[in-house]
């Protein structure tokens, strides 16, 4: 009876680890992919036109910390010129931006 407790828990803290790596993935491509594009290569019509960062290039992935990451998402990023360049994301909480961050760094190649 143990065995069966321990496996059904397992399976469900299996469903739940999917489902919140899915969230993930799914907020990447409803909130980021229109600039940053499916790779993070910024190769999109918004991506050029605000030249955004190559997400997809180690190098650029080493110049932030996810505490940066996370504060961009939360606040937004403004370039020097004072011209804001990616707005806030709105309607999503702590863990989620959180739960993008992994996302991001594997798009480093």
């Amino acid at each position: 009876m143990k065995k069966v407790h321990a496996l059904t828990s397992l399976l469900i803290l299996g469903s739940a680890l999917t489902a919140y790596a899915a969230d993930a993935k799914t907020n990447w491509e409803d909130l980021c992919v229109k600039c940053h594009g499916t790779d993070g290569k910024g190769d999109t019509k918004m991506g050029k036109k605000l030249k955004i960062a190559d997400l997809s290039d180690p190098k650029v992935q080493a110049a932030f910390t996810d505490e940066q990451a996370i504060k961009a998402m939360k606040e937004g990023i403004t370039d020097k010129a004072g011209k804001q360049t990616m707005k806030p994301i709105e309607g999503l909480c702590d863990d989620d931006m959180k739960a993008l961050v992994p996302l991001i760094r594997a798009l480093a190649k």
